[in-house]
């Protein structure tokens, strides 16, 4: 171990020394994770110097790049990269709300840019049991084609957080990456790039660098028409360490333009390009230019203002995609979100695949207190899930047990008339009373409906892609305030209508 106390000019005491092969290396280092515990057990100082170590540790890896995976458990206090507690009751649901989006210091963007010059990729894992300043801290992740993961109130003993932590971080770990990639889009004469989207940084107008990339993160690129096209076809041409050539049929008719369209990529950049407004303009402004967009779309086949609503059978989900997003906590409206939660789930919205996106948005809706004889049983492709439910709260029933889950969260919501036996079945509790809500391990108990119940969870964990590990919730009906707006289904009424109201 060696100390650095210089926290303003940062050196390495052995700058060609310091790097291990794990292979040689990994007994020693297994023995140095189980001690590092004891060995700052007396620790006194509370100081987070996380800006100076991100610097030793890019002048460590900047000679042949790599990945940088840094976890901090308080707001970073000292060095350059120091931040404050900008936590404010008062502002939130205001328009100055956007302003906690946005980055508190300078340093976490030019450091990260500085990264991919020498082909180095961030990944950030925040643990604050308090304000951690997400918006600021996801600059690093977001510039370097890295990833943020975000565990509010963590507790380390709670065998839960320590699982989730245990499962996302190994599978981080072992996920194989490409690194030093450079990516250049190309178009056909009559388009233009006008904007790319994604964790990456612009090099040049068509060079895109990328010090690493995962298996799941997506990239959206904005082409505008500049001039009248007149050949039939017209040509992307995507080059990183291959080469994907695209060529589309031209037309002159609109409707077929609307006929294959594609809704899941509609709804994936409509949330990245409303969380981008979020923080340019204001939330307000974000929801207002999402929907709008979402009209002149809707009825851009029509004839001029007053034309009919027609949604075409490709894109008939859309509507409800967009509301969903419009509902959810990165641009929904309301004054009880705080900032780090609302700005961990921007990250989402615009780092998901969108396999992990749409159920983020559009959550999976299950009743099981009445679902069927097979469901939770192994059937020919595994086990048999229950049939998905419209995701609206018209749908709950005060004597059932349903679960929710969009991708990150579990929600296992218990109506206040739920039954003894159906308790005692699931819970191992006499009754509705006693039951508590909040984050849970649920029990297997030796009866066939606990049984099915539990397989059924795991299923559904274990379903989506990524690298994600969903938290299990328990929802009461008349439960706490709080807990029962973090459900997918606290406001989301899915009703075509409502919408263009």
């Amino acid at each position: 171990m060696l100390v650095v106390s210089d926290i303003e000019d940062v050196f390495l005491p052995k700058p060609s020394d310091l790097l291990v092969n794990l292979v040689e290396a990994r007994s020693s280092l297994e023995a140095l994770q189980g001690r590092v515990h004891d060995m700052f057990r007396e620790n006194s100082i509370i100081g987070n110097v996380l800006s100076p170590a991100l610097e030793a540790a890019f002048k460590l890896l900047s000679p042949i790049g790599g990945k940088i995976v840094a976890l901090s458990s308080s707001l970073p206090t000292l060095g350059e990269g120091a931040l404050k507690n900008r936590e404010d009751p008062k502002i939130l649901g205001t328009t100055k709300e956007s302003g906690l989006l946005q980055a508190a210091s300078s340093f976490y963007k030019t450091f990260a840019i500085k990264c991919p010059r020498a082909q180095i990729s961030v990944d950030m894992f925040l643990f604050s049991a308090s304000y951690q300043d997400v918006a600021s801290l996801a600059c690093l992740p977001h510039y370097t084609s890295g990833q943020t993961f975000y565990y509010p109130a963590f507790n380390a003993a709670r065998s839960e957080d320590a699982q989730k932590f245990a499962r996302e971080f190994g599978e981080v770990l072992a996920m194989p990456i490409m690194l030093g990639a450079v990516m250049r889009v190309r178009v056909s004469r009559g388009l233009r790039i006008s904007s790319f989207h994604g964790n990456f940084f612009v090099r040049s107008t068509d060079l895109l660098a990328m010090p690493a990339v995962p298996q799941d993160q997506p990239y959206a690129i904005e082409v505008q028409i500049e001039e009248t096209i007149t050949s039939p076809f017209v040509v992307f041409q995507t080059v990183a360490n291959f080469v994907i050539t695209l060529a589309l049929p031209t037309t002159t008719n609109l409707s077929e333009v609307f006929a294959s369209a594609d809704q899941i990529a509609l709804a994936t950049f409509f949330a990245t390009k409303a969380v981008e407004r979020s923080l340019t303009h204001k939330l307000e402004d974000a929801r207002d230019f999402t929907f709008q967009k979402l009209v002149e779309l809707m009825t851009s086949g029509g004839a001029g203002a007053n034309a009919q609503l027609a949604i075409l059978e490709n894109m008939k989900m859309l509507p409800v995609l967009v509301l969903g997003l419009l509902k959810n906590v990165g641009i929904r409206q309301s004054a009880q979100i705080p900032p780090d939660i609302r700005a961990y789930s921007q990250v989402l919205l615009t780092s998901l695949p969108s396999q992990l996106l749409i159920p983020y948005i559009y959550p999976m809706f299950y009743a099981l207190h009445s679902m069927p004889a097979e469901a939770g049983t192994v059937g020919e492709h595994g086990i048999i899930l229950p049939p998905p439910l419209p995701s609206t709260s018209e749908r709950l029933e005060r004597h059932g047990l349903f679960l929710i889950e969009d991708g990150q969260t579990i929600f296992l919501w218990v109506g206040r008339d739920a039954v003894p036996q159906l308790v005692l079945d699931v819970f191992n509790l006499p009754s509705y009373e006693v039951l508590r809500s909040g984050k849970i391990t649920l029990p297997v108990l030796d009866n066939p409906f606990s049984q099915r119940v539990n397989a059924v969870i795991e299923t559904v964990r274990e379903m989506r892609r990524g690298v994600y590990h969903p938290h299990l919730y328990v929802v009461k009906e008349d439960g706490e305030p709080p807990l029962r707006l973090c459900s997918p289904l606290s406001s989301p009424a899915y009703q075509y209508q409502q919408l263009f109201d």
